[in-house]
């Protein structure tokens, strides 16, 4: 209770826009639901995996309306701490190591669902490329799958800046200036909007929480620069991945103050 929780969502987005149901039968002798493509939402932005890490305002992304939101539970990981653990695990995704079939978006959304809240992505979700691959026309569909891994690979779909922990602002203003392509002239005045949309979209969401929360905010403030402290002394260790430091600082400090059961 002393320390703030943010919800976590997964954004589920059909990449084939209903193709996939429509012609997988008669293609693959099987019905496959859709083409898909995840994001992590937490933090006022949703954090997905294309052309290197990326993020954008919630909402702004370039895939649209999400075909359905599946609720992942709450984390009481700081935002800072998140970003530490980002960066870490970026050279691990990049645009030369992203593989539609084996290492893709909803890889990454797997593993970054489980180090905020404990718990992996639907499996429906990270089964389909081997459910593809396995039925008895799925050999036909590489030239495609090749072709759809290039252009993520190049980021042509995922027009967003890449993950930068430190200059974040800049990450925001990288877009505006690659800015030629008509899509983006499109989105450009809502990007300029959305920039400001996190506090304001969380304000109205949680704004009854946000007022009952108020009068613990030093206390919750203060809670949070202790587990970023103590995540990055054992950081300074050099003996433990980040998910697991994140691990222990939170406990830490959530026994310190008697709250082991909210951050659990």
């Amino acid at each position: 209770m002393a320390e703030e929780a943010h919800k976590v969502t997964l954004n589920v987005y059909d990449l084939s826009r209903g193709l996939a149901r429509q012609l997988s039968a008669s293609l693959l002798g099987k019905v496959i639901e859709g083409v898909w493509h995840t994001g992590i939402v937490v933090y006022g932005n949703e954090y997905f995996f294309g052309g290197g890490i990326q993020h954008l305002p919630a909402g702004t992304t370039p895939y649209g309306a999400p075909l359905r939101t599946v609720e992942m539970g709450d984390t009481h990981v700081p935002r800072d701490v998140f970003e530490m653990y980002l960066e870490e695990i970026s050279p691990r995704y990049t645009a030369e190591s992203y593989n539609l079939l084996t290492h893709n978006c909803n890889n990454f959304s797997n593993e970054v669902s489980q180090f905020l809240v404990g718990k992996g992505i639907p499996d429906y979700i990270l089964q389909l490329p081997s459910e593809v691959m396995n039925s008895p026309m799925g050999g036909l569909l590489m030239p495609m799958i090749q072709n759809l891994e290039a252009t993520l690979r190049a980021g042509a779909v995922p027009n967003a800046p890449q993950f930068k922990p430190q200059p974040q602002a800049s990450g925001a203003s990288s877009k505006d200036e690659e800015g030629p392509k008509p899509s983006e002239k499109a989105s450009k005045p809502e990007d300029a909007k959305t920039e400001k949309v996190p506090p304001v979209v969380v304000q109205p969401s949680a704004g009854k929480e946000k007022v009952k929360e108020d009068p613990l905010g030093d206390a919750r403030s203060k809670i949070q620069e202790e587990i970023t402290r103590e995540f990055t002394a054992l950081m300074a260790q050099g003996t433990l991945r980040a998910s697991e430091a994140a691990t222990i600082a939170t406990k830490r400090v959530m026994q310190k103050y008697g709250h082991l059961n909210a951050a659990a």
